[in-house]
């Protein structure tokens, strides 16, 4: 069986568009790009965070 890939479900306002970004290798943060113009977003994963799992990228 695969290993589900974590993941962060964004709303890039920048094109009004969803996306997922996934966790890097070494787990310390999640990265991706607005599917349409290509915005890299980053969102680094800390001790003192969230548990929310959807969030918007201006």
């Amino acid at each position: 069986m695969t290993e589900k890939r974590q993941f962060l479900g964004i709303m890039f306002e920048c094109c009004n568009v969803y996306g997922r970004i996934y966790k890097n290798k070494e787990g310390t943060a999640y990265i991706g790009r607005c599917p349409k113009c290509l915005k890299s977003v980053v969102v680094k994963v800390g001790s003192e965070g969230t548990s929310n799992r959807f969030f918007r990228a201006y």
